[in-house]
């Protein structure tokens, strides 16, 4: 359904034209035609399972419906309907690219065995069986029509065909590949006599480039919709030429070298007005250039690393609106330098063997503290209960973790593609959760490390507690180990093709064995304290571990464009959770102050054993 929908707005941007003129109807046919299918994406809207977007997705649907009987101008209309079809997909995602790089020697073949009767052998609308058809066939030369279609648009109409019309669908006689085929030579019938000139600007075009960079931006790309950055001369040739060339699409587009043509993309768009064009580009700069290569970066310069990742959600905020051009020239430039020193440095050759080893060592030690911190406190805490039998659950919850980690990276690397934006999400939604689970937990035993009466409260009431906690330890010790796992394992992966291996694996090991030594003095020390100071002790960890999490949350939100960034005076501090954004700390100050105000409470309560 959601292709058909995107269909009937994507048929509906292109053909209105016709049937409105000045303000006047040009084709009752047609122009009931519109109405009726601006209707239909009204109702299958509806239709479609819930979502967050919907209401929104209703409410510019109106909006297209009453533009049409407003009888409103074309490019307001399809301008409408362009960007309805887009939210519609990032709402309700679907395959929007061929798997493969579409065969155009075989999409001509398959053009003139199946459509040249129609439509042409040049694809005028001038075929043998055109005059006996009633709407007459498309002419594909058309370049008016041409430049509001995208290579999507053609291969929707070929696999569904086209209501009211002639035009079948071949979704059942063609495959896919094919279909994709068609759908890219029939996109170059109307720039033919572009393509040499799109040939020589493709090599400079920086903003097309970093536009156009895999093949779902290229099947998505309309002329008209990159005319204002590139005018509309270029724009025609560059996509002319890609549709009839797709291999010559950047195949080594990567990293560094993807996040400055990006990040430049990004600056001319706000340039031109295209606010949220502009963050798109910014966020993907950051989530498709930088991020694949932080480990790497990382190992070779932290501190070059942490200003870039700082400088680039700096200018992500500062285009979103509300901040002076001369400060959005100044921290697009300040980004860009510090691409450049990050360019040189990972250009300086393979990691030695003392840069690979104290990688792998700091990222392990640094990712997995907090974690060993959580799953250590569980142990403590239980075996200071007298309750060994629910050990098990907690060593279950930090064991499938593990395996979960890896699977999830297995999956993503073999059978589908994690985006950076997903995996920030996952580790921010996740590091906000384990803040709050912990916040409650500090607070708790922050009370009864005040209330006096241990041995008790722990013989009256800990056993049916924990009885009935034994899902929610292993629920908070999954959690606190697998927002880390798969995060370092993507960083060990990254820094694998880096060298030296030997190194980086002793890096591993030694981090392993270093968080083993941990983990043992902490069991160790907790054996030793008295129950009431292990309590409280146990809390103030506890807290700071809420405290730590929280900014780290915050800050994994900001890189995948949730939260904007402020920067702040601050020094960046990761194993604390500090970073120089007022977003983050204002929310680890606000944890504090629930902290202080919870501990001051508890203080002044009269002790009780429940």
């Amino acid at each position: 359904m959601v292709s058909q929908t995107w269909q009937m707005l994507d048929y509906l941007a292109t053909d209105y034209a016709g049937a409105v003129r000045d303000g006047q109807v040009a084709s009752a046919s047609e122009y009931a035609e519109m109405r009726e299918f601006a209707g239909t994406v009204s109702q299958r809207l509806a239709q479609l399972p819930a979502h967050p977007d919907t209401a929104g997705l209703r409410g510019q649907a109106e909006q297209l419906v009453q533009l049409i009987d407003a009888k409103a101008p074309a490019n307001k209309v399809a301008a409408q309907a362009h960007a309805l079809a887009d939210a519609l997909l990032a709402a309700y995602p679907v395959p929007t690219a061929p798997a493969h790089t579409p065969d155009l020697a075989r999409g001509a073949a398959l053009y003139q065995q199946t459509c040249a009767a129609c439509h042409g052998a040049h694809g005028r609308g001038d075929g043998p069986a055109a005059a006996a058809l009633d709407p007459p066939p498309i002419d594909f030369t058309d370049r008016t029509r041409a430049d509001q279609r995208s290579a999507l648009s053609l291969f929707e109409a070929i696999s569904q065909g086209v209501k009211g019309t002639a035009m079948a669908g071949y979704a059942g006689t063609l495959s896919k590949p094919d279909r994709w085929s068609l759908a890219y030579y029939v996109g170059t019938l109307a720039y033919a006599d572009a393509a040499t000139e799109g040939a020589q600007a493709w090599p400079h075009a920086e903003a097309a480039r970093a536009r156009l960079d895999n093949l779902d931006t290229l099947s998505r790309a309309r002329v008209a919709q990159l005319a204002p950055m590139l005018g509309e001369r270029q724009a025609a040739a560059i996509v002319g030429y890609l549709r009839a060339h797709p291999e010559a699409l950047p195949k080594s587009a990567s990293g560094l070298a993807l996040a400055r043509a990006k990040l430049g993309a990004s600056l001319a768009a706000w340039q031109q007005g295209d606010t949220d064009e502009a963050q798109r580009l910014a966020l993907s700069a950051y989530l498709d250039g930088v991020e694949p290569v932080e480990p790497q970066l990382d190992a070779r310069d932290g501190t070059l690393r942490a200003e870039l990742e700082t400088a680039m959600a700096a200018y992500r905020t500062a285009v979103g609106g509300g901040v002076a051009r001369d400060d959005v020239l100044a921290r697009q430039r300040l980004a860009d330098t510090l691409l450049q020193r990050a360019q040189a440095t990972l250009a300086s050759g393979s990691a030695d063997a003392a840069s690979a080893f104290l990688g792998a060592w700091t990222i392990l030690v640094r990712e997995g503290l907090e974690a060993l911190l959580v799953v250590v406190a569980l142990l403590a805490f239980l075996r200071k209960a007298e309750r060994p039998a629910m050990l098990r659950y907690v060593h279950a919850g930090w064991g499938l973790a593990l395996l979960a980690g890896l699977a999830t990276w297995a999956v993503a690397s073999y059978a589908v593609t994690i985006s950076g934006a997903g995996r920030e999400l996952t580790e921010g939604l996740s590091s906000l959760f384990a803040a709050a689970v912990l916040l409650c937990v500090g607070l708790w035993m922050h009370r009864k490390s005040v209330g006096g009466r241990w041995q008790a409260y722990l013989k009256a009431k800990m056993a049916a507690t924990l009885d009935r906690s034994a899902w929610f330890l292993f629920g908070l010790a999954f959690i606190s180990v697998y927002r880390e796992v798969f995060e370092t394992i993507l960083f060990y992966v990254a820094m694998w093709s880096e060298g030296p291996r030997g190194w980086l694996l002793a890096g591993i090991g030694t981090g392993t064995l270093t968080l083993a030594v941990i983990a043992w003095l902490l069991l160790r020390t907790s054996r030793r304290l008295p129950l009431g100071k292990f309590f409280s002790a146990s809390s103030a960890l506890i807290a700071l571990l809420a405290i730590v999490l929280t900014g780290k949350g915050i800050a994994a939100l900001q890189e995948a464009g949730w939260i904007g960034v402020l920067t702040a005076p601050l020094p960046r501090i990761e194993l604390l959770g500090i970073y120089p954004t007022w977003q983050s700390v204002i929310a680890q100050l606000a944890v504090a102050l629930v902290l202080a105000a919870g501990y001051a409470l508890n203080l002044r309560r009269v002790p009780q054993d429940g």
